[in-house]
């Protein structure tokens, strides 16, 4: 069997002169959690359109769990799931008819469908809901639906765009762990999002910016890549101090973290003692120090490093 479930290779999206997608080529392990981290506009819900067939590209190649995409796009319908960021149930149907509608166009069989829609109910805490209708569910409720119904069929396949955009923050972490449960029985999925909470959880971390691949690798690996590049800054005048950094070449980001600033810089030793005389010369007595970088430096890093070192 091929490890890969996903393989691209120069994957692009045209759409008259933007270019939505630019080249991107992805390996995605079966069985893994793989995550699109980028903001907005990035290019991450035209990538997962593209490799579920929904789009066709405008070069680039594409193998999903051995199949060639869009020419066999028919056949990996159904060895997928797919849940959007909004939810796309029926509001006006009960929780369990919008079940038997979904286990009826999955594909389901008839023999099974009433034991697979009472198994779902169980596993996603929808039994106290069953004959309420979908639209007067909370959001937590509502992303469990859609959950279920995305692997009522049983996929190799989850491809969840942006999930939990739109629930609390209790709501997203037991969703990751239906995640998880899923991936432990041999389900891939790929999951784009723009929260580093949830990108530091995926086995592996593709970045996206303006339609490019700016980063592929696990989290940690990516962040400890990072190592001596992040600075822990504490002074009196943190808001004078954020100014000055602002403006200090090499310097790709000043986050103020209560009292404290963290920079993320370019790669360059010389830096850390370049801004401490900057301070100093600015009035600004300050204690400046290494620190752990984590996910969000290296988004930053990504998607910001050419024109900072440029500068440097």
């Amino acid at each position: 069997m091929n490890p890969l479930a996903i393989r691209a290779t120069g994957l692009t999206r045209r759409f008259g002169d933007l270019v939505a997608v630019d080249a991107v080529s992805l390996s995605v392990p079966r069985g893994s959690v793989y995550g699109f981290l980028g903001p907005n506009g990035s290019g991450k819900s035209t990538t997962i359109r593209m490799l579920c067939g929904l789009l066709i590209p405008s070069a680039g190649t594409v193998e999903v769990l051995g199949l060639r995409i869009p020419q066999q796009a028919e056949a990996l319908k159904h060895r997928i799931g797919y849940m959007t960021q909004r939810f796309s149930l029926f509001d006006d149907l009960l929780v369990i008819e919008n079940l038997e509608f979904l286990a009826a166009v999955r594909g389901v069989p008839k023999a099974e469908t009433g034991a697979r829609i009472q198994a779902m109910l169980r596993e996603y805490h929808l039994q106290d809901c069953a004959q309420q209708l979908a639209g007067t569910l909370s959001g937590g409720q509502k992303q469990r639906l859609a959950l279920a119904g995305a692997v009522i069929h049983r996929p190799d396949l989850l491809l969840l765009d942006e999930p939990t955009s739109a629930v609390d923050p209790e709501s997203r972490r037991d969703f990751w762990e239906k995640l998880f449960d899923l991936a432990d029985i041999g389900t891939t999925i790929l999951v784009s999002t723009h929260y580093m909470d949830e990108a530091e959880r995926c086995h592996r971390l593709a970045i996206l910016d303006h339609g490019h691949l700016v980063a592929d690798g696990v989290p940690a690996d990516l962040a400890a890549a990072l190592d001596g590049r992040v600075l822990k800054i504490v002074c009196a005048k943190p808001r004078q101090a954020q100014a000055q950094l602002l403006a200090a070449a090499g310097v790709l980001s000043v986050a103020q973290i209560g009292s404290e600033l963290r920079v993320m810089t370019s790669p360059n030793p010389a830096l850390r003692d370049r801004l401490i005389q900057l301070l100093a010369a600015a009035g600004i007595a300050a204690t400046v120090a290494p620190t752990r970088p984590n996910l969000e430096d290296v988004f930053v890093a990504a998607t910001h490093a050419p024109a900072a070192e440029q500068a440097a």
